[in-house]
C-alpha cells in the first residue's frame, strides 16, 4: 500500500473544514467519495471540494474497492455499527470522538480491531496542534520540577450552548451523543490528561442533571488520581453565567505550573527563574497534523497516534466522571 484512498462516512459541519479538505492536503492522501445521508447535502459537499464520488448510503463507501480507509464523522450513536463493518471489509478506520455511544460499545469496536486485517486511529487531533505539543515538550523537559497535580475549569453558558435546544440539536439528545455537551466535549480535555500524564489509577465524579434529562448533564465535578501519584480535579459547568465563562487548565509542579486552554492560542510557564508566553496559529484544518500521522501510520512509516486503548479509556473515564458508570 503507497496510498490512503479516503471514504468519509458523515460528511457534515465537523468535515467541512476541520478535517474533510485535510485529506487531500497530505502527502499519499486522497479523498475519493463522501457520504451523507441528506443526497443533496453530500452532493454539494462533493462539489465545493472537488471530491469525484458522492453517495447517501453508507455501504457505497464501505463495499468501494478502491477506498482503503474511512473516516466516520457521524453522531456517536452510528459510530459502532459503521466501524464494526468497515473494519470487517478489512479497511482503515479513523473514527471520531467519543469512541461510541458508551464503553461497551468501545469495547466491541476494539475487540473487532484485534480480528481484522485494518487499524483503526482515534480522532483526538489536539495532540498534534503546536500548543499541546508544546505542553507536552515543557513537561518531558521538567520545566516545572515534579508534576503535583492539575486543575481544569470549563465554564460554558446556557446560551452559547443549549440555544438550539430542538430536536436538530444531536449533541444533547444522549441516545445520540451519549450524553450532553459534556460527551462532546470532555473527551477531548480527558485524553490530553491521559497522554500527558499516562495511566490511571482511580476516577471519581458528581454530577448535576439539567431541568430538562436527566441523562444530560449541566454540572460535572470530576478527580482523577493517576498511577504516578498525580492528582487532578476538573469542572465541567455547561449553564454558567456569560460573565463566568472560564477555559482554563494549570498544570502545578514543584517549581512552577503551565497555564493553557483547549480553545486558546497560548501557553504560559512560570517557574521559579521566569515567565515565557509562547503562541501559536493553529493550522486552517485543524486535524491536518493528525491525519498526516495516521496516513504515516496506515502506511506503516509511524506509530498509532491515538490507539483503540486509548479511545476505549476515555470512554470508561467520561461514564466514571458523569455518573453513568460506577
Amino acid at each position: 500500500m503507497t496510498e490512503i484512498n479516503w471514504g468519509i462516512i458523515g460528511c457534515g459541519d465537523v468535515a467541512e473544514i476541520k478535517s474533510g479538505p485535510a485529506f487531500q492536503k497530505v502527502p499519499h492522501s486522497n479523498l475519493i467519495a463522501v457520504m451523507r445521508r441528506n443526497k443533496e447535502k453530500a452532493k454539494d459537499f462533493a462539489k465545493r471540494h472537488h471530491v469525484p464520488q458522492w453517495t447517501s448510503n453508507a455501504d457505497d463507501i464501505l463495499n468501494n474497492v478502491d477506498i482503503n480507509a474511512v473516516y466516520i464523522a457521524t453522531p456517536p450513536s452510528s459510530h459502532l455499527i459503521y466501524a464494526l463493518q468497515a473494519l470487517e471489509a478489512g479497511k482503515h478506520v479513523y473514527l471520531e470522538k467519543p469512541m461510541a455511544l458508551n464503553a461497551t460499545e468501545a469495547q466491541q469496536i476494539s475487540n473487532a480491531l484485534e480480528k481484522s486485517t485494518g487499524k483503526l486511529t482515534m480522532a483526538h487531533y489536539r495532540r498534534k496542534l503546536p500548543a499541546f505539543l508544546k505542553v507536552k515538550e515543557l513537561l518531558d523537559a521538567n520545566s516545572i520540577g515534579d508534576i503535583i497535580h492539575v486543575d481544569l475549569q470549563i465554564l460554558q453558558s446556557k446560551k452559547e450552548l443549549f440555544v438550539a435546544d430542538s430536536q436538530d440539536n444531536w449533541r444533547i439528545q444522549p441516545e445520540i451523543s451519549g450524553g450532553g455537551y459534556f460527551y462532546d466535549l470532555a473527551p477531548h480535555h480527558v485524553d490530553l490528561m491521559l497522554h500527558f500524564f499516562g495511566p490511571i489509577e482511580k476516577v471519581l465524579g458528581l454530577t448535576k442533571s439539567t431541568n430538562t434529562n436527566a441523562n444530560v448533564e449541566e454540572l460535572v465535578n470530576g478527580i482523577i488520581s493517576f498511577k504516578n501519584g498525580i492528582q487532578f480535579r476538573g469542572i465541567w459547568n455547561f449553564n454558567a453565567a456569560e460573565e463566568n465563562e472560564k477555559d482554563e487548565c494549570i498544570i502545578f509542579g514543584t517549581n512552577g505550573r503551565i497555564e493553557f486552554s483547549f480553545f486558546g492560542s497560548e501557553v504560559i510557564v512560570k517557574n521559579d527563574k521566569e515567565e515565557q508566553t509562547f503562541s501559536f496559529t493553529n493550522p486552517k484544518h485543524v486535524q491536518e497534523p493528525m491525519i498526516q500521522a495516521v496516513v504515516n501510520y496506515f502506511l506503516g512509516k509511524g506509530e498509532n497516534p491515538c490507539t483503540a486503548e486509548d479511545g476505549l479509556l476515555v470512554m470508561h473515564t467520561i461514564e466514571i466522571l458523569s455518573g453513568k458508570k460506577v
